[in-house]
């Protein structure tokens, strides 16, 4: 199970939200970083929206660069990408069909996208997840626009409170949505935050 699978929002925002990352199984992890860093360069090639590992950061907070996450990375760490479409997804996953890693690699998002994305790239799935939404208490959950950005991080390390501060500060026009989505995205320390579509959520504050 992913927690990038809990992502809420309408199926035309969503299909600008795909999330790939790596699994190593525990009897493969000796010696795996070297196949984690190539999964990482070659997502980085194609300009991902955020990329990065849960165990040093993303890209997205100051005190981290591309170069030193992929020199820094152990064995056995899961590393994200973040892509808004299906055709540059499609050229990452062929490109790491080429590279035959032999690390297992997950994508997030609507099914249909990353059905044709694999289909392009000449492999079928494996097998398939699918988060059944939420359950319990869910009168305690924040409104819904709150939501679809928050689920944006799968560890739900943006606040509720630090999103409606900055839908405030954009309605106010304090701040631009491009710059609030930026600060959101530090929070977000598993590299799965979509800048992007928290910028476009943002936008509709503006109206």
């Amino acid at each position: 199970m992913t927690n990038t699978l809990h992502r809420k929002g309408a199926v035309e925002d969503l299909k600008g939200d795909y999330v790939i990352f790596t699994s190593v199984a525990k009897d493969i992890k000796p010696g795996s970083a070297p196949k984690i860093h190539e999964f990482l360069r070659i997502c980085n090639k194609y300009n991902p929206i955020n990329i990065g590992s849960s165990k040093l950061g993303s890209v997205l907070q100051d005190d981290v660069n591309f170069n030193g996450l992929v020199t820094q990375l152990k064995d056995g760490s899961t590393s994200a990408a973040v892509f808004t479409d299906v055709d540059t997804l499609q050229k990452v996953v062929s490109e790491l069909v080429e590279a035959d890693l032999g690390i297992s690699i997950n994508i997030s998002g609507l099914l249909e996208g990353v059905h044709e994305c694999c289909g392009k790239s000449g492999i079928q799935r494996h097998s398939l997840e699918q988060s059944l939404g939420f359950w319990g208490a869910k009168d305690r959950l924040p409104e819904r626009d709150v939501l679809e950005i928050t689920t944006l991080c799968g560890h739900g390390m943006v606040s509720f409170n630090l999103i409606r501060k900055m839908m405030e500060y954009v309605r106010m026009r304090r701040m631009t949505p491009k710059k609030a989505a930026k600060i959101m995205g530090k929070c977000c320390e598993c590299a799965v935050f979509n800048t992007d579509r928290a910028e476009r959520l943002l936008e509709k504050v503006l109206k």
